[in-house]
């Protein structure tokens, strides 16, 4: 049994650094944008969601800008082990998560429990 709910929507943004985005992304939704705690989330900034809602991160990216959620669980094998059987496809391990592809293209990420609540409202799979 493992656990696994939609924990962040990350906005991806082709850029050098998180801070301008996040900025626009921060007036647009009227949330403070915050860096991450940990030096290698460098990147990334968290916008202060309300706790009910979900969690939305902006981050610097490479690539061209586009939109993804994180599904965060208890069991990072378990979850990717699923939803393979639901026939996405794993792109690349990076760091403590998975990179994958639904069948329609979308690329998702699936990480560790992200939020306080996890353990709460998380759904349970059998497996």
């Amino acid at each position: 049994m493992h656990k696994s709910r939609l924990g962040t929507i990350v906005i991806d943004c082709h850029a050098d650094e998180a801070g301008p985005a996040a900025e626009f992304w921060s007036r647009a939704l009227g949330w403070a944008a915050q860096p991450l705690a940990h030096p290698d989330d460098a990147n990334y900034r968290e916008l202060a969601t309300p706790p009910s809602e979900v969690k939305v991160l902006v981050q610097a990216v490479a690539h061209p800008s586009r939109v993804h959620v994180d599904i965060e669980t208890d069991d990072i094998d378990a979850e990717v082990a699923r939803l393979e059987a639901l026939g996405a496809r794993r792109v690349a391990q990076v760091k403590r998560w998975w990179v994958m592809e639904a069948p329609t293209g979308q690329r998702f990420c699936v990480v560790r429990p992200q939020r306080a609540d996890f353990e709460a409202h998380a759904n349970v799979w059998e497996p």
